[in-house]
């Protein structure tokens, strides 16, 4: 491939809100070019690929417009569909409520949402690092041989420690406990609940974070655990607390104790929220690179999707001669700022509640699965907030 020197608008990044933004933006009429590291998209993976059905997710975001992407996508990116969440309290204790979601198959799914955007008239290049940014020109090498690409519009979609965001000066302030790493196995063999999605909580397995058992469909899933490196204890890694789970948890290990591991997935999860500006002169971010995630569960697919959705329309628009690039983040904002923000809040608040496990019990056991299924959208409805604050008050 021998791309353009200059295109409308150059996404870097091709997970969802980099395909995303890529689709939109060509949609509405915009050259565009799509940068990628990866030589296959979508490999390695770097999530579970949790994805609740839509009346779920419009009541994560209810002033959200979704992408319909989001919305209908191919049968065969889906392993299996659950029905239940289930939450495991430190002491065995456990509550959930229904929810309709289903286990993503990243590999298809971020393939699919690439060549919708090649259908669109985006042009890609994949096997590319860039290496440096100046403005809003890209250097870049890799498998088709180094290059200087300039957009008049670039989106940085390239994740949590996005080279763009560093050179625009849009990274978040340093927060240790902002910035969670997810460690996974995708397993064969497992006698997991095929219908129900499970979090487990307790501090000698995974302090100041949860486990989660993601049925893939027949006896396959996706295990991990989601943890701040800060809070390891010494000589321990995320794989060691992951192993930990697996094999010592007295519940989860009755189900995985005979599981073979068929892949190894990792990743950074952003949960500090979103830095204080996401749009720099003729620069925008989407996704985790913007940190477009809900905190008190690391989800970032769908936000990450609305997000380049409203990336890839504004940069439209503004090549078109139609609004400025600095109403995309009023718009974002007002569509999912909200729950974002609201979500950081209630993760700090847990934060501290996940130092006890007599105290992490004692608040699965009182808040009601309505109430569970609110957090985990970033809500915190009033009686949430008071049991939340009066069990924090009671670790003095």
């Amino acid at each position: 491939m021998h791309p353009d020197e200059i295109y409308d608008v150059v996404v870097v990044g091709a997970g969802p809100a980099g395909t995303t933004a890529a689709m939109y933006a060509a949609q509405g009429g915009a050259s565009v070019l799509l940068v990628d590291r990866k030589k296959d998209i979508g490999v390695p993976l770097q999530c579970g690929g949790f994805m609740p059905h839509a009346d779920t997710l419009q009541e994560l975001v209810p002033d959200a417009h979704l992408p319909h992407t989001l919305l209908d996508y191919p049968k065969n990116c889906v392993h299996s569909t659950s029905t239940y969440q289930r939450f495991i309290a430190p002491d065995g204790y456990s509550k959930g409520f229904e929810v309709k979601a289903d286990s993503i198959d990243r590999r298809r799914f971020d393939r699919y949402l690439a060549s919708r955007a090649a259908e669109e008239g985006a042009e890609l290049m994949v096997g590319t690092n860039v290496t440096d940014v100046n403005g809003n020109a890209i250097e870049v090498d890799g498998v088709f041989g180094p290059s200087t690409i300039r957009g008049k519009v670039l989106i940085g979609a390239d994740g949590p420690n996005s080279i763009v965001a560093r050179a625009h000066g849009m990274k978040r302030g340093h927060d240790p406990m902002g910035i969670g790493t997810a460690f996974e196995y995708e397993l064969a063999n497992t006698a997991a609940d095929r219908d129900a999605v499970e979090m487990y909580f307790g501090k000698d397995y995974v302090p100041g974070g949860y486990a989660w058992i993601i049925p893939q469909g027949g006896n396959t899933a996706n295990i991990g655990v989601g943890i701040r490196e800060v809070l390891f204890e010494k000589n321990m890694c995320a794989r060691d607390y992951l192993e930990k789970f697996m094999y010592k948890h007295p519940i989860a290990s009755d189900k995985l104790q005979d599981a073979r591991i068929l892949s190894v997935v990792s990743g950074v999860v952003p949960v500090g929220g979103a830095p204080e500006r996401t749009v720099s002169n003729s620069v925008m971010l989407a996704g985790d690179a913007a940190g477009q995630l809900i905190a008190t569960n690391g989800g970032g697919i769908p936000t990450a999707m609305i997000g380049g959705k409203l990336a890839g329309e504004t940069a439209g628009e503004y090549i078109a001669g139609k609004c400025e690039l600095s109403i995309y983040e009023r718009r974002w904002r007002k569509q999912m700022g909200l729950e974002i923000k609201t979500a950081v809040y209630i993760r700090k608040m847990m934060d501290n509640l996940m130092r006890s496990d007599r105290l992490m019990s004692k608040a699965i056991r009182t808040i009601s699965p309505q109430h569970m299924k609110a957090i985990q959208c970033g809500k915190l409805p009033d009686p949430v907030k008071k049991t939340l604050t009066k069990l924090n008050f009671g670790l003095g």
